[in-house]
């Protein structure tokens, strides 16, 4: 075995770094410095060290300086010459370096059996016991935010999924059947579970059908593109449309694709009419290339999925297909509260929930508002602020129409029997 000789890094060694950093891994787990994150400090010339053996490069060791503390971002190592004691002279060169760069503390995080854990241990460095490493990944890049833009997207505030109320059992589904594998891909890999890349939830109208998308949107962190079908046909005509959409969102790492009522593009093909089917098949080869790749979300919402071309729900295409209907006497009850806590109104909530009975979220919400104006409008034409109580509320309702009637009631009961893929 040839004799390795340590020396400065200079930016000719630059392109041989980046080669090595790829063979040097021992972990299939990610870095906690990105590749791009040691190129970067080596083209702004912090302290970095190579090994050279018969003219080739074979280990490197590159940090950073930040005030008085150094991070060591890597240790890579040809696997030829591993476990010779390359990786602690390699540390030992840059150490002698960072000193003189004023460095008091030598700090590395990398993954447990990484190439260069060795090498640490035997060069004096401890690691802290009782510690956890945080990250979060911000999903939206500077070259991103000019697509977003032109797609009339939004990275949803954060807390909204906390801020949903009532709807217990459709939050409680929506967060395991979507959210929980999205948030956490390696775990749910270790369980054989692959995350969804394409659901549809069906439902009558006002049963937060989009208050859900944008609250899983927030829950990952992820951008929130909407598609507006009847939009994209005024202006460039469906099909084209559609297709340069999914093609312009395929260059984000991480969104949440959302098209509300759906049927619009998706309804039964009618073979008379070959735009129909030109659009319907469209949207099914796009809904293909958008599962290509992990880390996207497509969320399709629907009031009359009985509508929708059968080959357009089929398994491959959609992972679930959700059932969001009207809050029950538990979930209208808390809606009612939380409404009630935003105002400092006493009202009986019990009341409140069976006398609102086929009450839509939105329904309630507008009833809410509806006192809450009542009340505003009375202070200000007296002066003095009154409190509504039970009657008021129960008064605003026997005023309010539900938007589900009985028959939609029936019908959604039995869609979700047919057509439900929980």
């Amino acid at each position: 075995m040839a004799v390795w000789h340590v020396r400065d890094f200079t930016p000719d060694d630059l392109e041989a770094v980046v080669r090595l950093d790829g063979e040097s891994t021992t972990t299939d787990r990610s870095a906690v410095f990105r590749l791009s994150e040691v190129v970067a400090a080596l083209q702004a010339q912090h302290p970095s060290v190579v090994a050279v053996a018969d003219g080739h490069l074979v280990g490197a060791a590159v940090a950073r300086v930040d005030g008085d503390r150094a991070w060591v971002l890597r240790i890579s190592l040809h696997p030829s010459w591993r476990n010779l004691g390359l990786g602690s002279a390699l540390l030992a060169a840059l150490e002698h370096r960072l000193h003189g760069a004023g460095a008091k503390i030598l700090a590395a995080v990398l993954p447990e059996e990484e190439t260069g854990a060795t090498a640490l241990g035997n060069s004096g460095f401890r690691p802290q016991r009782g510690l956890t490493y945080f990250e979060k990944v911000q999903p939206v890049t500077a070259q991103d935010s000019a697509l977003l833009s032109s797609l009339g997207a939004m990275v949803p505030e954060g807390g909204l999924w906390e801020k949903l109320t009532g709807m217990a059992d459709e939050k409680q589904l929506i967060d395991r059947r979507l959210v929980l594998p999205l948030a956490h891909p390696e775990l749910a890999e270790e369980h054989g579970v692959e995350p969804p890349q394409a659901v549809v939830l069906f439902g009558p109208p006002g049963t937060g059908k989009s208050t859900f998308a944008k609250a899983v949107a927030s829950r990952l962190g992820w951008p929130f593109v909407e598609f507006f079908p009847s939009r994209i046909a005024l202006e460039e005509g469906i099909a084209n449309g559609l297709s340069r959409r999914f093609e312009e969102v395929a260059q984000l790492d991480h969104v949440l694709v959302f098209i509300d009522e759906v049927e619009e593009v998706a309804a039964a093909r009618n073979l008379a009419d070959p735009a129909s089917v030109g659009v319907v098949n469209e949207l099914l080869k796009s809904i293909v290339r958008f599962r290509d790749r992990d880390g996207r979300l497509l969320i399709c919402a629907t009031n009359t999925v009985a509508a929708l071309d059968p080959a357009f729900l089929r398994h491959g295409r959609f992972d679930y297909v959700l059932p969001v209907g009207p809050p029950d006497r538990h979930a209208r009850k808390a809606l009612w509260a939380g409404y009630l806590a935003r105002t400092g109104t006493e009202a009986d909530t019990e009341v409140l929930a069976r006398a609102s009975e086929g009450f839509t979220p939105a329904d309630i919400k507008q009833a809410a508002r509806t006192v809450a104006q009542s009340v505003f409008e009375h202070t200000l034409d007296t002066g003095a602020r009154t409190q509504p109580g039970t009657e008021e509320y129960l008064q605003t309702i026997s005023r309010t129409r539900p938007t589900v009637t009985q028959e939609m009631a029936l019908e959604f009961a039995d869609h979700t029997i047919r057509y439900g893929r929980t």
